[in-house]
């Protein structure tokens, strides 16, 4: 009788951690203020690029997740710290995905989202899409937090919903007053912080980056 001996062969993966100083790597003010509420609770001192007076890399890359790793890369290597970057967007079915990573370049140099939603609403009207049930959208944030060695840490998430018009509330930033997550009433742009990307016990962690970061905290915080 023979015997055999089964190998199975594990590769484990080693996260690293995150504490002490990080570089919030944007300078969207609306992205800044959710991402320190988000790292709140963890004790972690939040620094934006803007502060200290970092540039802005180009976003060269194809995928969000691409970008993300560009702007935290060039944020950690220039302060020498470890850096914590978003790239997110709104991509719509209707239109092929767009604007998708060029989310913010839709709305120009003075960031006039009025206009970019505008645009996004012209576009669906001229293909038909006046429907909700054809105006399926989805908000993606891939995060990114990368430290001067170049090691990284990446996750992503996204929200599904419909799109809106006229747009409704004034909260949050970008397109939020146009999308509607699925299985609410009201626009992220209708609802309070706590509301769209708020953590347990306080919130749901409905938003696309409040879930990322949920992915992120897992491996990188808790």
């Amino acid at each position: 009788m023979i015997s055999s001996r089964k190998r199975t062969d594990e590769t484990v993966t080693m996260h690293r951690r995150i504490f002490g100083q990080l570089v919030i790597a944007t300078h969207n003010p609306g992205k800044l203020a959710e991402m320190r509420e988000l790292l709140a609770p963890h004790g972690v001192e939040a620094i934006s690029a803007a502060d200290l007076g970092l540039a802005e890399p180009k976003e060269t890359g194809d995928t969000f997740a691409a970008n993300a790793r560009i702007k935290a890369l060039a944020a950690a290597n220039a302060a020498r710290l470890p850096a914590f970057a978003d790239d997110s967007g709104l991509a719509v079915d209707a239109l092929g995905g767009a604007p998708g990573i060029y989310s913010a370049r839709w709305a120009g140099e003075n960031k006039d989202f009025a206009a970019a939603m505008a645009q996004i609403e012209r576009l669906l009207r001229e293909r038909g899409v006046t429907q909700p049930s054809t105006r399926a959208a989805h908000f993606v944030s891939a995060l990114c937090v990368a430290w001067p060695d170049g090691h990284t840490e990446e996750v992503e998430a996204r929200v599904d919903g419909t799109l809106v018009w006229p747009p409704r509330g004034t909260a949050g930033f970008g397109y939020d007053p146009m999308f509607l997550p699925d299985g609410h009433s009201r626009t992220f742009g209708e609802m309070t912080s706590i509301e769209k990307h708020g953590l347990p016990p306080l919130g749901k962690g409905l938003s696309h980056r409040a879930r990322a970061f949920v992915k992120l905290a897992e491996i990188c915080l808790e």
